[in-house]
């Protein structure tokens, strides 16, 4: 709805053209394969979906299972059945057996103010301490994952409650009545706000109305030295903004946090008593290009400052927002859901469409990779285990604080050597159809005709090193299930987010998106 109450609806959603007819004849094909994974997935004791299958070497009947799940999981599988919905691959009747049956579930589970724990035991739905360590002997009180709750993850499920009450109005009820106890300003940091980057008179020089990262229960930010296990969400061009996206729809959080969220690590701000800003220069493009601008707030009329810069990539005019650590879903998975790209053409979904452009200039012509898509992923091998993949920009300067205007830091991502660069995911091209469709598609195809072994019964493995062309033979419901929306936004008109964008929740999304002008160029 627009900001002061009234819908706008899914019509506000541009129409979706970018595939040819055989094209997306190849992709339902994909579909169909990609959602017999979740056969295997889903626990049947507690209809719960399982973090990931392994296939060792390319079995045909899982090798091994990840017993445990969490919020994001939780979210993005309810994605997945209104997906398949969507697409013909299961009948109504069916979808809403499934999604009903897991929303019970979820309805049983130890929440706290509505939100899911870190994780869960799907044999069980007990609280797990962490994967593999058991469940938690008691819930909250403890700076662990045992009362914790996250940001992020809870944003995921919120979305999934969110486009099944759309998709299917037969399960509203159901989904209304986990999604009414939840109330996102429990992650906002509502403390005194100053016009610098941070308010020096809060312990620990904080930066004030943004987001926390999580919540431990029993134990909030304000008490005693409790800050020192908190952090925030500083950097607004990642996956915990689908929570601002939520949190404002909902009237939880004020656009404030749109405002003093980074879209870059800013600069100190432009005025004399911002001496305590935190210095920044350790990123990896620094300097940058960009201006302070004053802007107001559609809703509170509020004036902040906000930094609008941006990284440039070298030796080319391709500016672009970058993640913090150079992953794909870091800048695509909330498009997704959000509308971006037809209500950001000058904000985020411009970003969307840079980063997409950035993962394809870097892997194939500075890596020389055959393919693109980096993001975070299981390892390309049958260990089990999961790596931080992106585009970090490691083959250009980066000198840490040390840079200078004369001889600047250059890389692609926010962070040096938070992530490597020697794995493809399967996930990142499908992000990327809606931005880049044609090179999205040709992306998809080049992965099955050269690494062939990365495509099994149940669809993508989740991951290949480009090099070698060793194949990581297991699937993660997360991955899973933006190859899953990802399709039916590119086969059915953008479903997943024109559910999103019918839903009253989506007002400030629509409205913030679309007052921002970014220093991207058009």
């Amino acid at each position: 709805m627009s900001a002061n109450g009234h819908s706008a609806g899914s019509h506000s959603v541009k129409t979706y053209t970018g595939l040819t007819n055989g094209q997306r004849a190849n992709l339902i094909g994909i579909a169909r394969d990609t959602w017999k994974f979740f056969a295997d997935d889903v626990d049947p004791a507690t209809h719960l979906p399982m973090d990931n299958v392994s296939y060792a070497g390319g079995s045909a009947t899982p090798t091994s299972t990840g017993q445990y799940t969490g919020a994001s999981n939780i979210g993005v599988y309810l994605w997945s059945v209104v997906s398949a919905e969507d697409l013909g691959l299961v009948s109504r009747s069916t979808a809403r057996t499934l999604i009903s049956a897991t929303l019970t579930e979820v309805s049983h589970l130890d929440r706290s103010n509505g939100f899911l724990y870190q994780w869960y035991d799907t044999t069980n739905g007990k609280v797990l301490l962490n994967p593999g360590q058991g469940d938690c002997p008691r819930v909250g009180n403890t700076f662990d994952n045992c009362s914790f709750l996250s940001n992020v993850d809870n944003g995921w499920y919120a979305s999934g409650l969110i486009v099944v009450r759309q998709a299917m109005p037969e399960l509203a009820r159901q989904a209304d009545a986990l999604l009414n106890q939840m109330n996102f300003g429990l992650f906002y940091d509502n403390r005194a706000e100053t016009h610098c980057n941070v308010n020096p008179a809060i312990p620990g020089n904080q930066p004030t109305g943004q987001m926390y990262g999580g919540y431990y229960v029993g134990s909030p930010p304000d008490v005693g030295d409790n800050w020192t296990h908190y952090y925030h969400n500083g950097a607004l061009y990642s996956d915990p903004r689908i929570s601002a996206y939520i949190g404002m729809g909902l009237h939880q959080m004020p656009g404030n946090v749109w405002w003093r969220s980074w879209r870059e690590l800013p600069p100190p701000a432009p005025f004399a008593d911002c001496a305590t800003d935190p210095d920044f220069s350790w990123q990896g493009q620094w300097p940058m290009g960009g201006q302070w601008d004053s802007i107001t707030d559609p809703v509170s009329h509020q004036q902040f400052p906000v930094w609008e810069g941006h990284y440039t990539y070298p030796n080319s005019d391709l500016s672009f927002i970058p993640t913090y650590s150079g992953g794909m879903f870091e800048g695509l998975m909330a498009n997704e859901v959000v509308p971006e790209t037809s209500w950001g053409p000058t904000s985020f979904g411009l970003a969307d469409s840079r980063t997409a452009q950035v993962q394809i200039k870097y892997a194939t012509q500075q890596l020389g990779y055959p393919v693109w898509g980096m993001s975070p992923s299981s390892t390309a091998d049958d260990s089990g285990n999961y790596g931080g993949f992106g585009v970090e920009g490691q083959q250009f300067p980066y000198h840490g604080a040390g840079a200078t205007t004369v001889d600047p830091n250059e890389a692609l991502s926010q962070c040096n050597n938070c992530a490597t660069e020697d794995t493809v995911t399967p996930h990142a091209s499908f992000l990327a159809l809606d931005v880049a469709p044609q090179q999205a598609y040709a992306n998809i195809q080049k992965l099955r005709t050269q690494f062939p072994g990365v495509y099994g019964t149940n669809g993508f493995y989740d991951s290949v090193n480009p090099t070698t062309g060793s194949v990581g033979h297991r699937i993660l419901v997360l991955d899973q299930s933006m190859i899953m929306a990802s399709l039916d936004n590119a086969l059915r008109n953008r479903a997943v987010q024109r559910d999103f964008a019918s839903d009253p929740v989506s007002w400030a999304a629509q409205t913030y998106l679309g007052v921002e002008h970014m220093t991207l160029g058009e």
